[in-house]
């Protein structure tokens, strides 16, 4: 059984694996998009984030489900982010810094600290205009 996903992740820059996340996925400059199955990198690609310069609501969330995401992982997102990513099907995890490398391996390895991921399980909160901190 596979279990392919593709992880976008908020970067400072275009350096891949090597790139610090930035610290707000809505004004990060790239996304290092991460192909995996299941603990195993396939692929490593680098993006642009065209809305960059100017961030509007709503955008950013659309452009990464575009992309094929199906997991973001960026410093901070405020809740209503959160719910316009669920709204395309991609989870969501915050808090993280560090390289995309780290992040990615400690994501992939369940340890990494600090994150707020949502996993769709606790249908009471999720998606109804509020997200637990």
């Amino acid at each position: 059984m596979t279990d392919k996903k593709t992880i976008a992740i908020s970067s400072d820059d275009d350096r891949g694996l090597d790139a610090l996340v930035n610290a707000h996925f809505g004004r990060c400059p790239h996304f290092t998009l991460v192909r995996v199955d299941g603990g195993e990198v396939l692929e490593v690609e680098v993006v642009e984030n065209p809305h960059f310069k100017r961030h509007r609501p709503g955008e950013v969330p659309s452009f990464v489900h575009d992309l094929g995401a199906d997991i973001v992982l960026s410093g901070g997102m405020g809740p209503r982010a959160v719910s316009l990513f669920h709204s395309h099907g991609i989870d969501v995890a915050t808090g993280a810094s560090g390289t995309v490398g780290e992040v990615l391996r400690a994501y992939l390895d369940g340890t990494l600290s600090g994150i707020v991921p949502c996993a769709h399980d606790h249908p009471e909160s999720c998606g109804k205009g509020s997200h637990p901190a």
